[in-house]
């Protein structure tokens, strides 16, 4: 990012990986003197910090993995094949929900 935005590259729009490379990506703006809050910038995972910088105006979206759902699914799925039970799908499927301004005060604890 630092490189880019030294080379003078135009930036619209940050896809993250995570929520903390996409803090990263903020404070790399910042530091180049670019307002962040004029960049689309998104991230996984709605962690503390990430609902943070949405507070600020800073992040854009983020996405909500639902590690309890997550961890739920795979005892229940081990306990199926304990029973030797079919699965309906060879995908466990966990829904995950998308974090953005109008609903960000919901994720944070």
């Amino acid at each position: 990012m630092n490189n880019w935005l030294l080379a003078g590259t135009k930036i619209d729009a940050v896809a993250a990986n995570n929520d903390e490379m996409a803090i990263g990506a903020i404070m790399a703006l910042q530091q180049a003197g670019k307002d962040p809050s004029k960049v689309i910038i998104g991230g996984v995972d709605a962690t503390r910090d990430a609902l943070s910088e949405m507070d600020k105006g800073t992040l854009s979206v983020t996405v909500f993995q639902d590690a309890k759902g997550q961890g739920k699914a795979v005892i229940d799925s081990a306990l199926k094949l304990a029973k030797k039970e079919k699965f309906e799908s060879p995908y466990v499927y966990i829904p995950f929900q998308l974090v953005n301004k109008e609903n960000y005060k919901e994720f944070n604890p």
